[in-house]
């Protein structure tokens, strides 16, 4: 009996906390604020791809197509407070991934012309309620809210101080570079959703990166080619050469090139090697598959930089370092390795970009 009224205790005090932190709020529909992020409109706000447009994706592709990893919302706001109020149709629920990167909300203000960490929460409920930051002063304050990498959203609000302003920003970041590629891409075992390797890229360089991260599924597939095809971009960077095999490389790459080249001729394709997955330490058939991707990659890619001037390959020897220490799963990097992986990129991309006039 003791342990029960402790425990009521508990859930009453809590229940009192979340009032005192959302009372005497006014929530806006998130639809009037400036998403950023999208490659395509789509007639959902908060999906990547409109799966009735486009209806060759496998199921589970149309799930992770329409999950929001990359997603911003950006705004401005001289409130003490921000909570969120989300329902999600779908929420991720990942073993090898923290509750805030698959359906929580990182949130970065800035400050001195830098993106600085304010916050990030998450609730497991689809009718969600989330405090995000509270006790701020009522300065105006240009906000960048990354939405759950993992999730599908139908609808978000956003609660302020009932006295206190908000709008819509402009997109902070310049230019439209569109990245493809696997759950590296997607962000999976960030810990954040911001925390995937090209939003730091984009935080840390004012890029604007529109990521089209598909967990497992980023296959050089015809697919996926015809959305990029028909996306507008500066630049397309890819990592292409994770989830495919040597032959499915070998057998596809032309294709997926050739469908894209149809709407963007001359525009620049980067493709980055994949990276070193510590599963291979001591499975030798990891070893030898690995390898022989990445093999094949840097041979497919070089054959095609001989007769198109605007393809580019990176290929450094460790994107996230030769201490073995950034591996979450045998494959994913921690938020760790994800950090060097976009330190390690940065300047290899802008040196090529800089040969376009795009810095």
């Amino acid at each position: 009996m003791k342990r029960i009224t402790v425990l009521l205790c508990v859930i009453v005090g809590l229940s009192d906390l979340l009032l005192a932190q959302t009372s005497n709020m006014r929530y806006i529909d998130a639809k009037d604020l400036n998403l950023i992020g999208k490659i395509t409109p789509t007639p959902q706000l908060y999906h990547r791809v409109d799966t009735a447009r486009y209806r060759d994706f496998t199921p589970n592709q149309n799930i992770l197509v329409t999950e929001a990893a990359g997603l911003a919302l950006c705004f401005k706001t001289n409130s003490s407070r921000i909570s969120v109020h989300t329902y999600f149709h779908s929420m991720g629920n990942g073993a090898n991934m923290t509750g805030i990167n698959q359906y929580g909300y990182d949130l970065y203000i800035k400050k001195n012309k830098e993106w600085l960490y304010a916050a990030s929460k998450a609730k497991l409920e689809k009718d969600n309620l989330l405090p995000l930051i509270s006790n701020m002063d009522t300065s105006q304050k240009e906000c960048l809210l990354y939405l759950p990498a993992f999730s599908v959203i139908d609808s978000i609000k956003i609660g302020i101080d009932e006295q206190a302003d908000i709008e819509s920003l402009p997109n902070p970041f310049r230019h439209r570079i569109i990245i493809f590629g696997s759950s590296f891409t997607h962000g999976t075992s960030a810990n954040r959703s911001g925390m995937s390797y090209p939003l730091m890229v984009e935080r840390d360089t004012g890029l604007y990166i529109m990521n089209l991260g598909v967990s497992g599924n980023s296959k050089l597939q015809q697919s996926f080619a015809r959305v990029l095809a028909d996306a507008d971009a500066d630049v397309f960077i890819f990592d292409a050469f994770s989830n495919p095999s040597a032959k499915e490389i070998e057998e596809r790459f032309d294709s997926f090139v050739k469908t894209i080249r149809a709407s963007h001729p001359t525009t620049p394709l980067i493709f980055m090697q994949t990276i070193y997955r510590e599963e291979r330490n001591f499975d030798k058939r990891a070893d030898r598959y690995e390898q022989d991707k990445m093999d094949m990659a840097e041979k497919i890619v070089k054959k095609a930089m001989q007769y198109d001037k605007n393809i580019y390959f990176i290929n450094p020897k460790n994107y996230t370092g030769d201490d073995h220490v950034t591996s979450t799963d045998g494959i994913h990097p921690s938020a760790l390795g994800y950090y060097r992986w976009a330190k390690t990129i940065e300047p290899l991309l802008l040196t090529i970009l800089k040969k376009y006039h795009i810095e």
